[in-house]
């Protein structure tokens, strides 16, 4: 189906189109190896071939487009030295915004905590397949943890993740066993909360993102040829 893209008077076309590419890359409905074609984008979203071609090139700038010999432009695929590299920094930050917010989480930010966790367990029981909810879902859940740390550079910077996050959350999201332990973990993370315990806060939500890692791992692992799980 044709879609177009969404114009803002504030940005050049070549950045529009760009945004939308990269929107549609980290909610995975550009999947990693599809070829990026230029004549066929730019009939979708109802533009010339002169933006299409910036903004791959933009793309590629951040590594989510990659150019092959003889194939041209194709979406990145999510290779685990990414994977490591965005968890390792999110695990530290998010250590960091936990302890904080054992500290520091008020009354009303706790409520929305509660809601936030409440709302993906929903979500899950209901065992619906919209992969998106169930990503925003888990980020709105993480976000309170965020804003209740009380700390604007550390929500700005964790907020910079999100959105790289976002293609590593549709890969796990896939599995519902999977979404039943979030749901879970989320739980246990929300009780050390309200209760002031940073240890065991901090404990569960290294684990919770160890996990997260290790699943993912295995994932990609299982789309290349020979591999074989443990």
């Amino acid at each position: 189906m044709a879609s177009s893209v969404e114009m803002n008077e504030f940005l050049p076309l070549r950045e529009v189109v760009f945004l939308t590419l990269r929107g549609e890359i980290l909610r995975g409905e550009l999947s990693p190896g599809e070829r990026l074609m230029e004549i066929a984008l730019a009939e979708k979203l109802g533009v010339s071939r002169t933006p299409i071609r910036e903004a791959i090139r933009m793309l590629e700038r951040e590594g989510l487009v990659v150019m092959k010999p003889r194939r041209g432009a194709q979406v990145a695929k999510i290779s685990v030295q990414e994977l490591n590299d965005v968890l390792e920094i999110r695990k530290c930050l998010e250590t960091l915004a936990t302890r904080k917010v054992c500290e520091r989480m008020e009354k009303e930010e706790l409520e929305r905590m509660r809601e936030a966790a409440a709302v993906f367990e929903n979500l899950v029981a209901s065992e619906q397949e919209d992969l998106a909810a169930l990503a925003e879902a888990d980020v709105n859940f993480h976000d309170t943890i965020y804003q209740g740390a009380g700390n604007r550079r550390l929500i700005q910077m964790l907020g910079n993740l999100r959105e790289q996050m976002y293609r590593f959350r549709i890969e796990y999201l896939k599995e519902k066993d999977v979404r039943r332990k979030l749901a879970d973990e989320h739980k246990r993370i929300l009780d050390a909360v309200a209760a002031r315990n940073s240890e065991e806060a901090v404990r569960l939500i290294e684990e919770h993102i160890d996990q997260q890692h290790q699943m993912i791992v295995e994932s990609i692992l299982e789309k290349e040829e020979g591999y074989v799980p443990c």
